[in-house]
């Protein structure tokens, strides 16, 4: 067996074990095994394994990368998960499923305008910023606001809200780790109470190191790339 193969098997057994002592429903929260700075040949490695969801920071990275992969498996899905520019948005649209890192409504209107170009929809995470080392999310629940009436109002009728993602404070302290899934969560779920009309299910928050803390705080979706392909490639 292959060390991807029994990587995503460790963290797979683990995902099951924390829903089941946390109270959640088996299979509530999804693995995206994040594939940045490894090659083309450990996503297929991955994809063997029967692996389907994939992520990525950087769209040039992505998009030398995954062209091929979906040719040959066309059941992969890829996220971008990175800060992205405006100057980038173009090929993200083209190669991504759902863009996480949505941070400010500038970049919703690149999106719309290059989906509307290729008339695809795409679906996007809104970021929240919970961590002090993270330097990108949304910082001010005015400007999160801002972006979720412009959604609501149809301004953007190519993107579909689908939740929200957050990056915990990279430290030991696991009450801060903690703290920073609570208060996605809490947002959440009290912007899911003012905005009925879209569906914001998904809350994407942990990595390798806190991922099973995130579980038990409510995440739907994990973020786990060293723990299923080794340190960085390149």
């Amino acid at each position: 067996m292959s060390d991807i193969k029994q990587n995503l098997e460790i963290i797979n057994n683990k995902i099951r074990a924390v829903e089941k002592e946390s109270g959640r429903k088996e299979g509530s929260v999804k693995l995206m095994a994040v594939s940045k700075f490894h090659p083309v040949e450990a996503v297929i490695e991955a994809v063997n394994a029967g692996q389907t969801l994939f992520g990525e920071n950087r769209v040039q990275e992505a998009y030398s990368k995954f062209p091929d992969v979906f040719k040959a498996y066309s059941q992969t899905e890829l996220h971008m998960i990175g800060q992205l520019q405006t100057n980038k948005v173009k090929h993200a649209v083209e190669i991504a499923s759902c863009i996480e890192s949505v941070d400010r409504i500038e970049l919703l209107q690149e999106i719309e305008k290059q989906c509307l170009k290729l008339n695809k929809q795409i679906k996007v995470l809104f970021e929240y910023h919970t961590g002090e080392e993270s330097k990108s999310g949304f910082t001010s629940d005015e400007k999160l606001y801002e972006a979720l009436d412009a959604c609501k109002n149809g301004q953007f009728p190519h993107i579909i809200p689908a939740g929200f993602m957050t990056m915990a404070p990279f430290t030991e302290d696991k009450e801060l780790i903690r703290k920073s899934f609570i208060t996605l969560r809490l947002l959440a779920e009290k912007i899911k109470t003012e905005y009925p009309m879209l569906t914001l299910d998904e809350l994407s928050m942990g990595m390798s190191g806190d991922f099973e803390i995130a579980i038990q705080e409510g995440s739907t979706l994990v973020r786990v790339g060293t723990a299923i392909f080794g340190q960085r490639v390149y």
